[in-house]
């Protein structure tokens, strides 16, 4: 694999996914179908894309971006989105993509921590940005997608900015190891971390295209994930554009009637999608996939969390299909371990490690286990789409390897037949609808209303979410709970981290359990939740 990617030694994402196509003939195909919530669907072919992400780059070159700025991309599904997205990239800008949901806190620990130069987003996010502007001193640029004129004169018009940019743009040549991509991932005890990635990913992400999804040049594809997240970027951008296959991406939510008419009327080859909104599917009117014909559907995959054997048991009887669970993280920028076809599924499984991936499953002592024995998952160093820091925390990247291992934080085992089974994480970090939340993030966010004086938050089995976000608050001496202070620490929880973090569940108790240095004892929480014996507590506060 790999080398016919690379031309004269060009290793950059965005030329790769837009220009090279053209060069391959393929300039007419579609690339992207964008299918809005409303309104007519719209087809950009490789050359549009080459265009308009070409324009995208003159007009930041323009504003005097230089390679190594920061920029990213706060949008919901929307065709700029990706313009921007390979714009960025192709002038060697260090490029982010922000959830749109995400709140104040979340959006200000993010371009704060990068020192991002600029950002793109729809008027609707103003007054979110605006709000926290003034505590980002290395922001210079908004950009808005939706005005016509310039709102003051560092919030631009992109509409405006297009008119004067040209369509055509020398990508500059681009080594492996240049930083490409930037997502923020959460940690239990701390802010979110920047997880860096290069150009060089690019040779991993098309090769599991190719080799796991078995993304062939004539499909149609679709990938449901969200472009905030990492699977977003690697497999719902940088992949399948880097093989030259059209992809559909649709700016609405889950709705298990249009998602089943996309399949259809599209002729979807190869689906990507979530476990959550596979289990959201299990409980809907059987009728829904009855009358939709899914003759073109060769392959469902899923990521983010666990794949139940029950949604694998689900979609052989009611879509006749497998479902091939997939697992990698932010860290990794692609597919390690992995069901795929020509590999006999074993439900509960997450598969086998990919081509060219070395795992292994070793103790919190260094020592690698036998099969069978639950262990940190592992991956030896070096392979393409590997992260090359954590931003502005390089002690805690140095943290996340040893002996040339890369701990993953997952606890997983291997049976000897080499399939590896997920556990569970070793941190506190909790999987709700495959979204990785800090309890700490929305720890702080508790804290900041006035009625609490006490905050713990884990996370808790859910049969839909994989993992819910169950938050306990204990209150200022007098205060009682009700239902208008629950609803009042859920919009705050809303606002100022994101809609996803927001607490399925909220328990009022006298006192938060911690630790004799203060730490909060989430185990604790959890088990008292569960109604499971805590263990040790013996450094709890009397």
């Amino acid at each position: 694999m790999g080398n016919d990617l690379i031309q004269h030694e060009q290793h950059n994402i965005g030329e790769i996914c837009t220009r090279q196509q053209c060069a391959a003939g393929r300039g007419d195909r579609v690339a992207l179908r964008f299918i809005p919530a409303y309104g007519e669907r719209t087809d950009y072919s490789f050359l549009e894309l080459d265009a308009q992400s070409n324009r995208f780059a003159n007009l930041l070159q323009q504003l005097g971006f230089v390679e190594g700025d920061v920029f990213f991309t706060f949008l919901p599904k929307l065709p700029e989105q990706f313009f921007a997205f390979l714009g960025a990239l192709k002038l060697k800008l260090i490029t982010g993509t922000l959830f749109s949901n995400f709140g104040d806190d979340a959006l200000l620990d993010r371009l704060g921590d990068s020192c991002a130069k600029g950002v793109i987003l729809r008027k609707s996010a103003l007054k979110k940005l605006g709000r926290i502007r003034n505590r980002l001193p290395s922001l210079r640029y908004v950009i808005v997608t939706d005005s016509d004129v310039d709102l003051a004169p560092d919030i631009l018009s992109l509409r405006r900015l297009l008119a004067d940019a040209s369509a055509e743009f020398v990508t500059p040549e681009t080594s492996p190891d240049t930083p490409s991509v930037l997502h923020y991932t959460s940690g239990s005890t701390g802010k979110p971390k920047g997880v860096l990635h290069c150009h060089g990913s690019v040779l991993h992400q098309s090769r599991t295209a190719r080799e796991v999804l078995d993304l062939r040049p004539n499909d149609i594809y679709w990938c449901t994930a969200d472009q905030g997240w990492v699977t977003g970027t690697s497999y719902g951008i940088i992949a399948p554009w880097s093989l030259g296959v059209t992809q559909v991406q649709y700016g609405g939510g889950y709705d298990a009637e249009i998602w089943f008419a996309i399949l259809e009327e599209e002729k979807v080859n190869i689906w990507y999608t979530a476990p959550t909104a596979l289990r959201m599917l299990m409980r809907e009117d059987p009728g829904i996939f009855g009358k939709r014909s899914l003759t073109s559907l060769r392959h469902i995959f899923s990521v983010g969390e666990p794949l139940n054997p029950e949604v694998i048991r689900w979609s052989r009887e009611s879509l006749g299909r497998e479902i091939y669970d997939t697992w990698f993280q932010t860290e990794t920028g692609g597919i390690l371990i992995s069901n795929q076809p020509g590999l006999p599924i074993r439900p509960g499984s997450m598969g086998k490690p990919v081509d060219g991936i070395e795992a292994a499953i070793i103790s919190d002592s260094g020592n690698l286990l036998p099969d069978g024995e639950q262990g940190n998952l592992c991956i030896k160093a070096g392979w393409p789409s590997m992260f090359v820091t954590y931003l502005n925390n390089e002690s805690g990247y140095c943290s996340k390897f040893k002996e040339g291992y890369y701990n993953s934080g997952d606890t997983a085992y291997r049976d000897a037949d080499g399939y590896f089974y997920f556990v569970g994480r070793n941190d506190d970090v909790i999987n709700t609808a495959g979204h990785l939340i800090s309890p700490f993030e929305v720890e702080s966010a508790l804290l900041e209303i006035g009625e609490v004086a006490e905050s713990g938050v884990i996370g808790a089995p859910d049969e839909l979410l994989f993992e819910k976000v169950i938050a306990f608050v204990s209150l200022h001496h007098g205060l009682e709970p009700s239902r208008e202070l629950e609803l009042k620490i859920r919009l705050h929880v809303t606002n100022r981290a994101s809609s996803i973090a927001t607490p399925q569940e909220i328990v009022f108790v006298d006192a938060v359990p911690k630790n004799r240095s203060g730490k909060i004892m989430r185990r604790v929480l959890k088990a008292r939740y569960l109604g499971i014996d805590a263990g040790d507590i013996s450094t709890l506060e009397d």
